[in-house]
């Protein structure tokens, strides 16, 4: 019979174009600007470590002197206490992370030295965050306590430097230091940048360091500290420091501390070890308060920091909001197309048509609509990706739609139009065929 009801769905659609025209172009349109939207918001909220996230968590200790235990800890770590906790060991892997520019130097004859983005950080860094290899591998954790001259660069400096080669064993000059590439990364675009986000609701709704692209050159930590030394960035201190730049023993926070634990036992282990380790500090007089200590986990860190952008998240209720319109003018319409057709209705009833069947004769033709007009909105949805790809935004070249967001768009067309088509087939499907017959 579905083939049947198929066929006369197509039927009735090219009998009256124009408005079929116009109701597959109300579905193709809500849907177009409400999957776009949506696209975003998925490619931004998305679960950056799938099954994985539940066990990466973010702790914090607070040395500021003039915070209070009823203050959030700040956002990153004074040098000591991060490098306290990592090298405690207590969890199953834990990694040291920090930001700066450094001086690139080419390497070839006349070429200009450049600025890039580094990021320094602990070899379990590579295994925590799933992060992935064409050329090479990590350092060791030997190297990490060596001060290694190593490096990892990503795929699109070594398509700059080496034209795409296996680069491994290569030498880059980073500011005024040699230093020897042991991996190159896949083309690798985290979304968010979830080790690097910090001090999102500080920001007032500017989170657009969060979708970055990752860091051209990565070294160990503390050589990293040794290569850059005075070019570090503080992210908040509580007292001048001695010597601007030199962060180590200064009162500011500019470490990131990332830490595993596989299971909840060890989890709330570590969170006892923390706020003992304030404690500790405190008692020390390096602390002037205890109580201040957090440890939330990577999901629930991002939605501490805000990282969907305000205007993002409005944008998705204004084109949900929108398809809610389009979908109502579609009820309209589907309402005069199914009513007008009550002679046929009653005719088809008189023969033996049960009401069941004149039901599913409809909704089968208004879920044909749908299926045109999601095919409509896909291409649609691929204008509006493409149109936000253009933008001066941070996250412009993550709006693709994935396969996940592609199945949505047709099954979200249909469900749509199935719902709008739910009442006027209801109408159509009470009309008493002898009132019909006597007009015939």
């Amino acid at each position: 019979m579905f083939g049947y009801y198929l066929d006369l769905a197509f039927h009735s659609l090219r009998r009256n174009r124009v408005l079929t025209a116009l109701m597959v172009l109300a579905i193709a349109v809500g849907i177009g600007a409400s999957m776009t939207t949506l696209t975003v918001v998925h490619l931004l909220s998305g679960d950056p470590l799938p099954g994985r996230s539940q066990t990466i968590f973010y702790p914090q200790v607070d040395a500021d002197t003039k915070n209070k235990d009823d203050h959030e800890p700040l956002d990153m770590l004074d040098y000591q206490s991060a490098v306290d906790l990592w090298s405690a060991g207590r969890a199953d892997k834990q990694a040291l992370l920090v930001q700066s520019m450094v001086r690139l130097n080419p390497g070839e004859a006349g070429a200009t030295p450049v600025l890039t983005m580094m990021l320094s950080a602990t070899t379990d860094f590579f295994s925590m965050f799933d992060v992935p290899f064409r050329y090479g591998g990590p350092w060791s954790a030997q190297d990490d306590q060596a001060r290694a001259r190593v490096a990892i660069i990503t795929d699109d400096l070594n398509q700059k430097l080496f034209h795409g080669e296996n680069s491994v064993g290569r030498t880059l000059r980073l500011r005024d230091s040699d230093v020897r590439i042991v991996g190159v990364l896949k083309p690798w675009r985290p979304s968010p940048q979830f080790y690097a986000v910090r001090g999102g609701r500080f920001a007032d709704g500017d989170t657009s360091d969060f979708y970055s692209k990752p860091e051209n050159i990565i070294t160990p930590f503390f050589t990293g500290l040794d290569i850059n030394d005075g070019n570090f960035q503080q992210f908040t201190c509580w007292h001048l420091p001695d010597k601007p730049g030199h962060l180590q023993n200064s009162p500011c926070a500019w470490v990131a501390l990332w830490v595993q634990l596989n299971d909840g036992a060890k989890a709330a282990a570590y969170r006892r070890f923390i706020a003992d380790y304030a404690a500790q500090q405190q008692t020390l007089g390096r602390f002037s308060h205890s109580g201040n200590t957090r440890m939330r986990d990577l999901m629930g860190w991002l939605d501490f920091n805000g990282v969907l952008p305000g205007d993002v998240r409005l944008q998705a209720w204004l084109a949900v909001a929108f398809l809610v319109i389009c979908l109502l003018n579609m009820v309209g319409l589907l309402l005069a197309k199914f009513l007008r057709r009550s002679g046929e209705i009653g005719l088809r009833r008189a023969l033996g048509a049960s009401r069941l069947a004149v039901f599913a004769q409809f909704m089968v033709e208004a879920g044909t609509i749908g299926l045109l007009g999601g095919a409509f909105g896909w291409v649609l949805t691929l204008l509006g990706l493409w149109l936000i790809r253009q933008q001066p935004v941070a996250y412009a070249d993550l709006a693709h739609l994935d396969v996940p967001m592609f199945l949505v768009t047709f099954f979200a067309a249909i469900g749509a139009s199935l719902l709008a088509g739910f009442l006027p087939a209801m109408r159509a499907c009470r009309v008493v065929p002898a009132w019909q017959l006597k007009t015939l």
